[in-house]
């Protein structure tokens, strides 16, 4: 039987502050509570999560030669991803952002484009999503992976029996011409709320969804961060709402619900269930700073989960 997860997509380098609610005239200090960096992105945020869960993971995307690139290989393997498959781009920088977080949860960012934008498919890769049980392509939006060899590793992936989950790197105006080749091999598609109705152009998440699905993914689960989630699977329609909590960096949550999610599936859950799962790990994470905030590992995770629901029916 297959197992583990490959992600594809964005890999970058966070760096939070928190709070900041105003920069320092001149040269001036300002004494902050935390700061924080891990690595992240939609490929690498989802791998470092899913693997703090348990979970097998193979993470494809690519760094810089740089110091930065170093600094990110090592926190991912001390994490527990495999990065055999994450490239080194020489004479590039690493993708990185700084992420200004107010007192308010906020976050304004500061990005330098770099080699995690520039991810491809090589032929290891397409190796590894023919032989793994997940696949998380968090590509859509990827200049070397758009109109390119996304589709036919979709496909390949697809055939050999892969849970095969997509999310995006950014909803560019060409994001919907590349979900109609991709979705029709997507199991789970799992975008933000923002991202699902910019694309479709419709006003509710309902009619985002059937969009989605009229091109062929077969469910449709879209992150509305504070409102929760909204779900369309085979066997419904479903509205989950979000943990009451204090937030203290939401950056990485998106991608830690999809990581959650499949984490959950892994263990055998329903996806119904597993999206549960993934709520609760959206808000561990969403409760301290940068990718894994608060995020213990999976039991820490399903009790979180078990008190969110007794506290709802409360």
């Amino acid at each position: 039987m297959k197992s583990g997860l490959l992600t594809i997509g964005l890999t970058t380098l966070d760096v939070v502050a928190r709070p900041i609610d105003g920069l320092p005239s001149g040269e001036g200090t300002t004494l902050i509570e935390g700061i924080a960096c891990a690595p992240a992105g939609t490929a690498a945020g989802a791998a470092m999560v899913a693997a703090t869960l348990g979970v097998p993971v193979k993470l494809a995307s690519a760094v810089g030669g740089d110091l930065i690139g170093r600094f990110v290989r090592m926190a991912l393997e001390e994490a527990g991803v495999d990065t055999s498959l994450l490239a080194t781009m020489a004479g590039a920088p690493t993708s990185t952002t700084v992420l200004a977080v107010d007192s308010q949860g906020r976050r304004p960012n500061f990005h330098a484009l770099g080699a995690g934008m520039f991810a491809t498919v090589t032929d290891e890769v397409l190796a590894a999503a023919q032989a793994t049980r997940f696949l998380h392509y968090a590509g859509v939006g990827g200049p070397k992976l758009d109109r390119g060899p996304a589709a036919e590793l979709l496909r390949a992936a697809h055939e050999a029996g892969a849970i095969i989950t997509c999310d995006l790197i950014s909803p560019q105006p060409s994001a919907l011409q590349e979900l109609e080749r991709l979705l029709p091999y997507v199991d789970y598609f799992m975008p933000s709320a923002a991202e699902a109705l910019a694309l479709t152009g419709t006003e509710d998440l309902d009619a985002a969804a059937d969009a989605f699905l009229a091109r062929g993914a077969k469910a449709c689960i879209i992150k509305n961060g504070g409102q929760g989630s909204y779900i369309v699977l085979p066997t419904g329609r479903f509205t989950l709402p979000a943990h009451r909590i204090t937030p203290i960096d939401t950056t990485s949550c998106g991608d830690s619900y999809c990581a959650g999610f499949i984490a959950a599936l892994n263990r055998g859950w329903e996806p119904l269930e597993a999206c549960r799962f993934a709520t609760a790990t959206a808000a561990q994470v969403a409760q301290g700073l940068a990718t894994l905030g608060k995020l213990e590992n999976f039991e820490a995770t399903e009790a979180a989960m078990n008190a969110a629901r007794t506290a709802e029916s409360a």
